[in-house]
């Protein structure tokens, strides 16, 4: 038998309570959570996560995160990184403040192919310990570039780009700007970027970086992995290479340790295998004039310049006391009978 219709009528069914969305913790409260969890600068990363968070659920698990020791920048998704927001995978090496700096020299170099310089407020000891003759220093005149040419720059063991990303737009800014304002004849009017790591991930998250400023990623082990056809053309060669000696890599933040590739962390019995290697190679890809810029410690700068002198580098030691930042610069001579 069927219900009447004014059985079904009356019929309602029953009203559920909708659950109000969950509310985000104060930043009081979250940077409570993350001075507990040792986290030293927990005022600052508050305001990162509450801000990069789109979600509480997301800030919950940013949080739960963090808490749990994975570094900022892969909680974040990004690092910043000279005024540029970096964007930084999980398992990829996290750019340093203070290779801010090795950034610096690059772009000043770049810019002196069209006798152009980039001030400095960090102190480069370019006249007291390079020969009035070395090409690099400052009252000489610099590698000239070559006219409609670009400037060609390479960032090995680069890592998530960071330093190709932020090298190739300063310098495409610079040089636009230089142009406009005072055409050059005999300098660059562009930059052509290639960057390399031997670390997959890193390729890949270098390649969501690079594309923005077209930059070409390759993956491999150091210059194996880039394109022939380069050899003796690069002007720039930026290599934030692997320097922590075997024995201290146990002595890193546990952020470093447990969440960064090894690869890009060691670098060997006394820091500098990857350093000798780079240096060894660096010559025959070089263009007459280019630059070679690597990170290194203080301690290893000595070692570090006998490697480039005796591959035939010109070197130079560049320091900065505000990032306890040191750089040492190599410059293959304009002509080293290599033929090149």
């Amino acid at each position: 038998m069927s219900s009447s219709p004014q059985i079904r009528s009356s019929f309602r069914p029953a009203q559920v309570a909708t659950p109000r969305p969950a509310s985000p913790p104060s930043h009081s409260t979250l940077v409570t959570t993350l001075r507990a969890a040792g986290c030293v600068f927990a005022e600052d990363e508050a305001e990162l996560l509450l801000s990069t968070a789109q979600t509480p659920g997301q800030l919950a698990a940013m949080v739960k995160r963090r808490v749990a020791g994975l570094p900022l920048e892969h909680v974040l998704g990004w690092a910043e990184f000279h005024g540029l927001r970096i964007a930084v995978d999980p398992g990829v090496f996290v750019p340093r403040r203070r290779t801010e700096f090795l950034l610096g020299e690059a772009v000043a170099l770049g810019l002196r192919a069209r006798n152009r310089h980039l001030p400095c407020s960090c102190r480069s000891d370019r006249s007291s310990r390079v020969h009035p003759d070395h090409p690099d220093h400052p009252d000489r005149p610099s590698h000239p570039g070559h006219p409609g040419q670009p400037l060609i720059a390479v960032d090995l063991c680069c890592g998530s780009g960071a330093v190709g990303t932020a090298l190739a737009t300063e310098l495409a800014t610079e040089l636009a700007t230089g142009l406009a304002t005072a055409p050059a004849a005999d300098g660059p009017e562009r930059v052509e970027l290639y960057a390399a790591d031997i670390d997959p991930a890193a390729a890949r998250c270098a390649r969501r970086n690079l594309t923005a400023v077209g930059g070409q990623v390759y993956e491999g082990d150091l210059f194996g992995a880039l394109p022939t056809g380069l050899r003796g053309r690069i002007d720039i060669l930026v290599a934030n290479v692997p320097y922590v000696p075997t024995q201290e890599v146990g002595l890193l933040p546990a952020e470093a340790r447990e969440y960064e590739p090894l690869v890009a962390l060691d670098g060997g019995a006394d820091g500098l295998d990857v350093l000798r290697r780079v240096t060894a190679a660096a010559p025959q890809w070089l263009a007459p004039g280019g630059h070679l810029l690597v990170e290194t410690s203080e301690r290893q700068a000595p070692q570090a310049v006998e490697a480039f002198a005796r591959n035939g580098l010109l070197p130079r030691v560049a320091t900065c006391d505000e990032l306890y930042a040191t750089v040492v610069i190599g410059t293959r001579p304009q002509d080293d009978g290599t033929g090149r």
